[in-house]
């Protein structure tokens, strides 16, 4: 292996995330929790920064950022998109820590929302990321993002996180303690739960610009693949790695009785599938530029979704 050539492109990926990161972090600084009420006895806009700024992989805006430059899109529509999407996010793991929920007590290396400032506080932080992710897509200067655009993202958003989507994946999830699920139930309460936002993330950013149905289609798939290959690789983490890696309680899948694909298949056959799912989503992207190749295209930069993949299947945590 020529180790230089590597080295090179972790190098390049660190630069594209550094410089987005930063983006992705101030506008969420400036936008969360700043109109909420302040008061010490309310405290909203505190449990709702606490629940969102610094922490995370923000692997999901990342996403967003990548299809939005590899369809060259609109730059300040796709920012709104890539918040929009972590707020989502950040409010399902305020819900899902909850003793209604999954009962955790760590969060990205801290105390859980609802441990921190109580149920009924954590309750309604994420009712209020969730609201205010579909304010950041409907801002009222249409130069930000046009209505049509404005119209679309809501309505990809919202099916993500639906019945449809993410809430329907937790509904399974919830229901499936101590069931013995096939690998086709498997899959899919896994690209409900988790997937489902993946892959919104990815045709969020694409939908930021213009794209042919096709090229949508292989964007689509992508995501999806990248989706369901992150969830893989959670389950593998979950007996892996230790509780300080991972940010949150290590070893809970098994203890709660639930299906994982590591339970389901084993160790060494997740670690197989969630590489077969990495390869799915390379071919999806080689199928998009090739697509590109249109004359009415010119959409080839993939380097930064590329790169996200294999950050997907060799992460640590």
């Amino acid at each position: 292996m020529d180790t230089r050539v590597k080295t090179v492109t972790e190098w390049d990926l660190r630069v594209w995330m550094d410089a987005r990161l930063a983006r992705v972090e101030s506008a969420l600084q400036g936008w969360v929790g700043v109109d909420a009420p302040g008061q010490p006895d309310v405290g909203l806009g505190e449990a709702m920064r606490y629940a969102v700024l610094d922490g995370g992989k923000r692997l999901r805006p990342l996403l967003v950022l990548a299809a939005c430059e590899a369809v060259r899109g609109e730059e300040q529509a796709a920012l709104r998109a890539a918040c929009a999407v972590e707020l989502i996010h950040a409010y399902s793991l305020v819900h899902d820590d909850m003793p209604c929920m999954d009962n955790d007590v760590l969060r990205r290396g801290k105390p859980t929302v609802h441990v921190k400032f109580g149920e009924a506080q954590a309750l309604l932080a994420g009712d209020a990321l969730q609201a205010l992710a579909f304010e950041l897509l409907t801002p009222v200067d249409e130069a930000a993002v046009p209505a049509a655009m404005q119209a679309r993202l809501c309505r990809l958003l919202a099916r993500a996180a639906g019945s449809a989507g993410m809430a329907g994946g937790q509904a399974i999830d919830l229901a499936s303690v101590g069931v013995k699920l096939d690998e086709d139930q498997l899959r899919q309460m896994h690209r409900l739960k988790t997937g489902a936002l993946l892959q919104a993330s990815v045709v969020m950013g694409a939908a930021c610009g213009e794209t042919t149905p096709a090229q949508q289609a292989a964007l689509s798939d992508y995501g999806a693949a990248i989706g369901l290959a992150f969830q893989v690789v959670d389950d593998i983490l979950d007996v892996t790695a230790d509780s300080a890696t991972l940010g949150k309680t290590a070893g809970k899948d098994a203890v709660q009785d639930k299906p994982t694909y590591v339970s389901l298949l084993g160790l060494a056959r997740a670690q197989a599938h969630a590489h077969e799912l990495h390869a799915q989503a390379l071919a999806a992207l080689a199928r998009f530029q090739a697509l590109s190749l249109a004359p009415t295209a010119g959409l080839d930069d993939t380097r930064a979704l590329r790169a996200l993949a294999d950050l997907v299947v060799e992460r640590a945590h």
